[in-house]
Order: structure tokens, then sequence, then C-alpha cells
């Protein structure tokens, strides 16, 4: 089946560009918005990366703030992975995510290619359990596989964001010690 050959080659092949790769130049918001598109698979324009987005991403602090209205690597690397995460995880848990990436990592470049590797090997993972020779009546047991794997995968990935972030309690107790 042609489409699904096509899914496979695109997750076998389609990766954001590595950090050495990015604009090493500084670029204005409208060249963001153009550029991002490169960044991860899509399949059709209703996903698009609008300048009201970017805005509200930096003020919930998944991206830093321009620098003189112009971005830079740091921006492309954090929009990458924000866009790719908020198809899974909630603009909340992304922040959890990446903040935790950014303790752990300290350098943005180290954080974006640890990123980068590990998209890297679960969209090749996906890209192999896709059988081209599928026929259309088995096509739903395909979905179900991956959407039962997506399940399972998140519902780990919530517990650890939650083992990740102190509880609600002990964030107001603290605050009532420091005041």
């Amino acid at each position: 089946m042609e489409e699904l050959q096509d899914l496979k080659r695109r997750m076998e092949q389609e990766r954001p560009a590595a950090w050495d790769e990015l604009p090493d130049l500084a670029l204005y918001m409208d060249q963001i918005i153009s550029y991002m598109p490169r960044q991860l698979i899509r399949f059709d324009d209703s996903e698009s990366l609008t300048s009201a987005m970017v805005n509200n991403y930096i003020k919930d602090g998944l991206v830093p703030r321009a620098e003189g209205k112009r971005y830079g690597p740091v921006h492309l690397g954090a929009l990458t992975a924000v866009c790719a995460l908020k198809k899974v995880l909630s603009v909340r848990d992304v922040g959890v995510l990446l903040s935790a990436g950014h303790e752990a990592a300290q350098d943005p470049e180290d954080l974006y290619t640890y990123f980068c590797a590990a998209l890297d090997r679960a969209l090749t993972e996906t890209a192999q359990t896709i059988d081209t020779d599928t026929p259309p009546e088995a096509l739903a047991r395909t979905a179900l596989d991956l959407a039962l794997r997506s399940y399972a995968n998140q519902l780990a990935c919530a517990r650890i964001l939650d083992i990740l972030q102190p509880p609600q309690a002990d964030k107001k107790t603290k605050h009532r010690k420091e005041v």
C-alpha cells in the first residue's frame, strides 16, 4: 500500500536538523514560523505554528525570550521539542519535562542533541513495526496496536512526570514556611 510505504519512509528518514545545521544567524518571528515546518513530520497544515503560539510558549517559560526580536538555535531547538511534545503532553507537562531536562543537561545544545537522538530512536522503532504489506482490512488492528503502545507510554510518562514534580501540598507548605 503506497500510503503505508510513504509513512514508513518518512518515519525512517525525516529528522529535525542537527544543532550545527540550525541557522546560525538570528531569525525574525516570520522566519521562525516558515522554518519550523521542516523540523517535524507533518501530514497537513492544520498543525502550523503561529506567532501567538510562540509568544505563549515564551510566556509559559517553555522557550527563552527573543534577543531583540531575533531567534537563534536555542529558540529553534526549544520550539522543535515543544512542537513534538505538545502532541502527547499538556503544556504544563512539557514545561516540567523541559525544566528537568535543562537541569540535567545544563547546555541547550546537549539537551537538543539528546532530544533528536531519542526522537530518532522512537521514529525508527515505530517505523519498524509498520508492515507495508498489511492489507487494508487489517489496518485497524495496526492502528489499535499503535494506540495501545501510545497509551502505555503515556501512562508511564505521566507517572514519571509526577515523580519529577514535588507534590502540590509540599509546595504550599514550603511557601508558608518561607513567608
